[in-house]
């Protein structure tokens, strides 16, 4: 049962194509329950790794023992450290609703611009990507999602938005990790003496920021149609010019582990300077849900609740509420200071009580409101620090020396996966049969001294910071469930040989490889939800193909990372930290169907500038 397993690629009828019809039934099975049947995304998960545990023992030859290690180790890994740094980013939001200082937040980013549209570009495609650039693994999703929606979008909106902008930055999320990884794996595996962090970092950022220059355009898009691409299209393009420029410029010339920051940080000063001299047409009927509750006030179930009931706000409230009108755009609204609760206004003023179960008033009906209390300079710096800490805690973790020593033990330990004995194809032990248990550098670990100093300045007491904390893992259980799942699935399919014959019938293609090497990469991320982990997986697969086939190595490992950011928004584990965080726990698949057409357009994007790439036509943009 616990007998010692060598991977094997073909292991049906020495046929890496029959193999590849199996191996491909876990996958196929979580797409079809969320897309198709809509199961709940814990439950989809927890089915699909019980395929995968099938096909490894009964296909793959994979004794029981083993792959059910196999998926504790991935079980594990799911959450530490990928649900360890967002449980621990979403109790530090929690911690500015709990302070009120998140609604100071919120009018902070209105008065840039009150329009949905522009919103959308700043938090989630601007400032999401300066939380990718800082923890990455889900984390831009988890606060963003909730502030659009303490914003007045709708859940399913905010989801959709927050996934749809989480692609350009993924590739240098977390300092750049994505690529560390992808040089360590390929550099072993190929000779080319190219395959290092900067080269790697450079080719990269010669293709994410085709897809910076799209995604804007498609957030507004995703929020308003086409009445929002032509009305609101010089911000969007201002905003994916400028990242991509930037993005390109920082990979290429200043430093690869900072790319995303100075990328984020050049975006959103240009979208705010042109605001300053140009506003667009905000029509009356962009929709907008007001009281809306985010993840630190309300259980996850109460997101079933249909998109026209009205729920309490976690603080301070704007103005009135409608899910299909868009009142108080000009600005007006009732504010509290930052800690006092809303009070609840009866529903012949417009707003309604939480739960009573009655329509908003029509926006052309609603009394106009008080007028906005001013928030003071002190409190608008209050509600930033918490960002502010984040930024300073992860730029000094990561200071060379500071990140060498936090490396070794006792702060990092290193250990093989107990009773795990699997051997790759060449005899050699598997890599990923080794759990690095990072407790004191990891992302989440430094969070929570994020939240503590958080806490501090926000003046949030230790028994409320730890109710928080402790809401903040009641709220996120079916998160955790499926992000484990899925974890414990990618384990199995990859240490069982399943996603060597998934690669290998892909590389089979020969020289039409070139044009389906993003799409690989697309699948190790879709599957594990981390660009790390899928360039882990395929990393050393790409550039092995790469020599068989006489193409690019250093082309198509790029492919592999700038693929896979797009498989970013389909992965069942951000799906599941998207509904969780809004309240959707349970109709992941409905957010799966929103963003997936969008998931395939990138990818096609992609594939081409990749395949032109390794044509005459763009190769002078290989290094």
């Amino acid at each position: 049962m616990f007998d010692q397993f060598t991977v094997v690629t073909d292991p049906v009828g020495d046929s890496v194509a029959l193999s590849a019809i199996f191996a491909v039934l876990p996958l196929l099975t979580l797409f079809v329950l969320l897309g198709v049947l809509k199961v709940r995304a814990w439950l989809a998960g927890l089915i699909s790794l019980a395929v995968a545990l099938v096909v490894a023992v009964v296909v793959y030859a994979m004794p029981a023992g083993q792959a059910l290690l196999s998926a504790t180790e991935g079980a594990a890994f799911g959450f530490f450290p990928i649900l360890w740094i967002v449980i621990n980013a979403i109790w530090v939001y929690n911690l500015t609703v709990e302070s009120g200082h998140f609604d100071v937040l919120r009018r902070s980013f209105e008065r840039v611009s009150p329009d949905m549209r522009i919103q959308a570009i700043i938090i989630a495609f601007c400032f999401g990507a300066l939380l990718e650039a800082l923890a990455g693994f889900g984390t831009p999703v988890a606060i963003t999602v909730v502030m659009l929606m303490a914003l007045g979008f709708r859940p399913i909106h905010a989801a959709s938005v927050s996934l749809l902008a989480n692609t350009a930055p993924v590739a240098f999320g977390a300092l750049a990790t994505p690529i560390v990884t992808l040089a360590s794996v390929s550099g072993g595996a190929n000779p080319d003496p190219r395959l290092t962090v900067d080269t790697l970092g450079a080719m990269v950022g010669r293709q994410t920021p085709v897809l910076a220059v799209v995604v804007p355009l498609m957030l507004v898009a995703l929020v308003d149609g086409r009445r929002g691409i032509r009305q609101t299209w010089p911000a969007a393009l201002v905003a994916g010019v400028s990242f991509g420029l930037a993005q390109f410029v920082a990979a290429n010339y200043i430093s690869v582990p900072l790319t995303d920051i100075v990328a984020a940080l050049v975006s959103a000063a240009a979208v705010v300077l042109l605001v300053r001299v140009w506003r667009p047409q905000t029509p009356a009927d962009l929709g907008r849900e007001a009281a809306v509750v985010p993840a630190a006030r309300e259980p996850a179930e109460a997101g079933l609740a249909g998109p026209g009931a009205v729920r309490a706000a976690a603080g301070p409230s704007r103005g009135t509420a409608a899910s299909t009108a868009a009142p108080g755009l000009d600005g007006t609204g009732g504010e509290t200071p930052p800690g006092e609760p809303r009070v609840d206004v009866d529903p012949s003023s417009g707003r309604h009580r939480a739960g009573d179960g009655l329509a908003p008033r029509p926006a052309d009906q609603v009394p106009a409101a008080g007028p906005r209390l001013a928030d003071t300079p002190a409190e608008v710096a209050r509600a930033y620090a918490p960002y502010l800490i984040i930024i300073a805690i992860f730029s000094i973790a990561n200071l060379g020396p500071v990140k060498d020593a936090l490396a070794g033990e006792p702060w990092t330990v290193k250990f093989g996966w107990p009773g795990l004995d699997i051997l790759a194809g060449n005899g050699k032990p598997l890599s990923s049969t080794t759990f690095t248990l990072n407790w004191l550098p990891a992302a989440g670990t430094l969070m929570i001294l994020a939240g503590v100093l958080t806490a501090l300045v926000l003046r949030v007491s230790a028994g409320q910071a730890l109710r928080a904390y402790g809401r903040t893992y009641a709220e996120l259980r079916y998160a955790i469930v499926t992000v484990m799942a899925v974890l414990a699935l990618a384990y199995v399919m990859n240490q069982s040989g399943q996603t060597n014959t998934l690669g290998a019938f892909l590389a089979a293609a020969g020289g039409a490889f070139v044009f389906l090497s993003a799409i690989l990469g697309w699948i190790g991320v879709a599957v594990t939800g981390s660009d790390t982990s899928s360039n882990a997986l395929f990393g050393a697969l790409q550039v092995q193909t790469a020599a068989r086939a006489g193409l690019d190595p250093l082309l198509l490992a790029a492919a592999n990372s700038s693929g896979g950011v797009l498989g970013k928004m389909i992965s069942p584990q951000n799906l599941a930290i998207a509904a969780g965080a809004v309240g959707m726990a349970g109709r992941e698949g409905e957010i799966f169907r929103k963003v997936f057409g969008w998931s395939l357009v990138l990818l096609l994007i992609m594939c081409v500038l990749v395949a032109l790439q390794g044509s005459p036509v763009l190769s002078w943009m290989v290094p």
